[in-house]
């Protein structure tokens, strides 16, 4: 039976958890699969309920965090090489960033037989100054060299590993969409909606625009206060904006909200014009309560929030960066604007609100796009066919 290690960075709401614990769970039976990640930020929200619930009990490494540290990286380091003399896998498979780095390198030093990486995003632009994006971008070039496989999660990011960044040559990469349970974002969408919107006070009619991710400089938030204040200044109907998630950037955007004349609240019971609702691990009833579903980033990888938008048949406004145009069909299931342009983004935002038709018909048209290609049985599939090929 062959054994995979499968390392991601830490058990917070995201991608990189979804695809992991699917992958654990659904992998055909032949494959045995041990689970390892380290320790979410304190901003962010817990993740271990979504391995729990599919009866998965993962190793965590407590010395493995986000952000560098020397100390805590060198014992992460060294626990990962014991767990791999102890569980001896055939398959290292390291996702994301750190445990990629650390994993990687462990897995090369104790002659694992295959190391496969997949990259949900990268951090070659718009996240450093230039001097540390040449040294993560030599990083990554040196630990590809030492990787049997790549998994890009879009033919975008695989063509921005391989041609853009040089990270490594295409014919190393295999293109794998994410994979998740999506049935969830169907069921009870009329109930769901009902109850999100009474927690609100929504009326029928009040636009309900929703932005769900972490609360960090990348995901460029301001662009989303800016263009619901301009919207609303514009449309003959109430507006109301929800950031679900948190992060680091929390009480800069609130501030921001302050300082252009948006009322905020975290009380569902205020009337105000945006709501910070900080994490919510039912985010289908976000999705449901919500009329838009907004995107603002600066770069992405393949961003969950418009894969499950799509599948509550939600219509979307986003930037088009990174991977977003592998996940989304533009002017069908999103209206999409250059990340420069402001001024396009309010303008989509505005349209979106303003036409109850549009929205509608690009809403419904989104499930039909995503339910197979963003299925984790899909994924499954795909994953295990890859490992069988590279351990022959």
């Amino acid at each position: 039976m062959p054994r995979i290690l499968r390392i991601i960075n830490r058990f917070n709401l995201g991608g990189p958890t979804y695809n992991a614990a699917y992958l654990t769970k659904y992998l055909p039976p032949e494959y045995e699969t041990m689970l390892l990640g380290g320790m979410k930020d304190e901003t962010e929200d817990s993740s271990q309920f979504i391995v729990e619930n599919l009866g998965i009990t993962p190793t965590v490494l407590h010395e493995m965090h986000r952000e560098i540290n020397v100390f805590n990286d060198a014992a992460a380091y060294r626990k990962i090489k014991n767990i791999i003399a102890e569980f001896k896998p055939d398959i290292v498979h390291t996702h994301a960033s750190k445990p990629g780095a650390l994993g990687r390198w462990a897995a090369h030093q104790m002659n694992v037989p295959v190391i496969i990486h997949t990259f949900h995003g990268h951090v070659f632009h718009s996240y450093f100054n230039p001097a540390k994006t040449r040294f993560y971008k030599s990083l990554e070039r040196k630990l590809a060299k030492i990787s049997t496989r790549i998994i890009a999660i879009s033919e975008k990011q695989k063509e921005e590993l391989s041609i853009d960044h040089e990270i490594c040559p295409a014919e190393k990469i295999e293109v794998i969409p994410l994979g998740f349970d999506l049935n969830r974002f169907q069921d009870g969408i009329a109930k769901k909606r009902e109850v999100f919107r009474e927690e609100f006070s929504l009326a029928d009619d009040d636009i309900a625009v929703s932005i769900v991710g972490r609360l960090v400089p990348i995901k460029n938030h301001e662009l989303f206060l800016d263009s619901m204040k301009w919207v609303k200044a514009r449309i003959n109907k109430k507006i109301k904006g929800f950031i679900v998630g948190d992060g680091e950037s929390r009480a800069q955007l609130e501030s921001y909200c302050s300082e252009i004349g948006l009322s905020y609240s975290s009380d569902s019971e205020d009337d105000v014009d945006i709501y910070f609702t900080s994490w919510v691990k039912n985010v289908d009833f976000v999705n449901s309560g919500s009329d838009i579903i907004a995107l603002t980033s600066k770069n992405e990888g393949t961003p969950v929030s418009l894969i499950e938008a799509q599948a509550g048949n939600r219509a979307i406004v986003s930037t088009r960066v990174g991977g977003i145009e592998d996940v989304v069909i533009p002017d069908e299931t999103a209206l999409l604007s250059d990340p420069n342009s402001t001024e396009a983004f309010q303008q989509n935002l505005l349209k979106l609100a303003s036409d109850d038709d549009l929205r509608k018909a690009m809403g419904e048209r989104g499930w039909s796009f995503v339910k197979d290609k963003f299925h984790y049985e899909r994924l499954a599939r795909d994953v295990a066919a890859l490992y069988a090929r590279l351990l022959v």
